[in-house]
């Protein structure tokens, strides 16, 4: 699901509206808890400087020379300024006074340096709770209203428990809402991709019909959009592959009868001349060298003719679509050694099948199959040349291997191609092996073809009929 492209669109979809939720949620809560946070600070601050300046104790009355403050004194002006819930502690010059669990370590040097001079806040978090720290110092006023320092610093811990409890509960309404964010727009993610990616499957579904064979498949255009211009872009394509392939075939169908046609007229002068084939190799003996020479080669040339044009029939039957099967239940090793002996080949070839091996095939096709393989594998091979076939669970397997030096490996993907030769050798037609896998595939079969060390190895696989 989510390697398509509606996943990805859902995914896509549903990324953006958490990162907006996310984004929206993060600035609102960041918002909120700034202006709350600053309007606290602002009033703790505000409370500090109130309460120094209508501070009654009388510490802002000291003067050079004059004693430290009592531990009275100090205690009043701490219980003045302590926020409820919070601290304050006091320092002298150099005499620290504590409250409680408090003390002048718990107020960073930067800010203890800054507050002898000015009142400065800072937020900082105390045993995990965050707390306002507001240093400052005491000032004295002078007769002629002349602030003067005192030596005196104090720094408020005033909490801020409370704005943290609220920002707390703030949280959890923006999960909520960011979580029925995410379910709508999932939802809408998944409406929008169905609507969206429809048009889309209309086109898969129609390529595939297309693929398969139905050069007529049209889609309805609706709208004027880029999916619209798509469809009306394949409908255009897939009218002129039609008309394409309906050329194409015409033309094939044409080449196929002018092949059988010509292949069919070539049979007549083919057996007038193969009439007087025997005479001539009889009276070859008795001739001079050189016209002897002459007749063998038209013989020989004959015989080659003789053969493409019944291979060339029998190709044309295929194309046709003419080609049956005659299916009889043979004891292989009669086939194979019918085959040999028929074409004067038992003596080079070794035969390896069981007694008794019976198989139902068409006899001419597999007869045609052997010839064609062992053949292949006498004229271009070196013996010995071996011929073996075993029943299996899955059906009858023939093999055929010669022991010469073997098809080049350039050459082993292209050797079932009509008219092809490997390493542009020998005499034949470049049909056979084409015409022998047609065979096999006729009767649901397979070959396949193995280099050898030394030689090449063939193998027929054909099914239970």
């Amino acid at each position: 699901m989510y390697t398509g492209l509606r996943g990805r669109l859902v995914i896509t979809f549903t990324l953006i509206a958490v990162t907006a939720s996310a984004v929206v949620a993060g600035i609102g809560y960041e918002f909120v808890k700034s202006r709350m946070i600053g309007r606290a600070e602002l009033v703790a601050v505000s409370n500090v400087r109130d309460i120094l300046e209508g501070s009654r104790v009388p510490v802002g009355a000291l003067w050079p020379g004059d004693g430290p403050p009592t531990d009275e004194e100090i205690s009043a002006l701490q219980k003045s300024l302590r926020p409820q819930g919070g601290k304050v502690v006091v320092r002298y010059e150099d005499y620290p006074y504590p409250d409680g669990d408090f003390d002048i370590k718990d107020v960073p040097g930067d800010l203890a340096a800054r507050a002898t001079q000015r009142m400065v806040a800072k937020r900082m978090t105390i045993g995990g709770d965050m707390w306002l720290l507001i240093g400052t110092p005491v000032w004295r006023i002078e007769p002629i209203h002349t602030a003067q320092p005192t030596g005196m610093t104090v720094f408020v811990f005033a909490p801020l428990i409370e704005e943290e409890r609220l920002l707390s509960g703030l949280r959890q309404p923006l999960a909520v809402a960011g979580v029925a964010m995410l379910i709508i727009a999932l939802s809408l993610g998944l409406v929008s991709a169905r609507q969206l990616l429809l048009p889309v499957r209309r086109l898969g579904s129609a390529a595939r019909a297309l693929g398969a064979g139905h050069l007529d498949t049209r889609l309805p255009v609706h709208g004027q959009d880029e999916l619209a211009e798509l469809t009306a872009t394949f409908n255009d394509t897939a009218a002129a592959l039609e008309r394409s392939v309906t050329e194409l075939r015409a033309l094939e169908a044409m080449s196929r009868r002018f092949v059988a046609d010509v292949s069919h007229e070539l049979r007549t002068p083919l057996t007038a001349m193969t009439a007087v084939t025997d005479m001539l190799s009889e009276e070859a003996d008795r001739l001079p060298p050189e016209p002897a020479a002459a007749v063998r080669l038209v013989l020989r040339e004959i015989a080659r003719l003789r053969t493409l044009i019944e291979q060339l029939i029998e190709a044309s039957r295929f194309d046709s679509g003419t080609a049956t099967l005659n299916v009889d239940t043979v004891n292989i090793v009669d086939v194979v050694c019918d085959c040999l002996e028929t074409r004067g080949w038992s003596d080079r070839v070794r035969v390896n099948v069981p007694e008794g091996l019976a198989f139902s095939v068409d006899p001419r096709r597999f007869d045609v199959i052997v010839a064609n393989l062992v053949g292949n594998a006498l004229r271009h091979g070196e013996l010995p040349v071996m011929v073996t076939a075993r029943s299996t669970p899955n059906g009858l397997e023939v093999k055929v291997r010669d022991h010469g030096k073997g098809i080049p490996a350039k050459d082993l993907p292209f050797v079932f191609n009509r008219f092809y030769k490997a390493g542009a050798r020998g005499d034949g037609s470049g049909l056979g092996l084409s015409i022998a896998r047609a065979n096999a595939q006729l009767h649901g079969g397979t070959i396949s073809v193995r280099a050898q060390r030394p030689g090449t190895l063939f193998t027929v696989w054909l099914p239970p009929a």
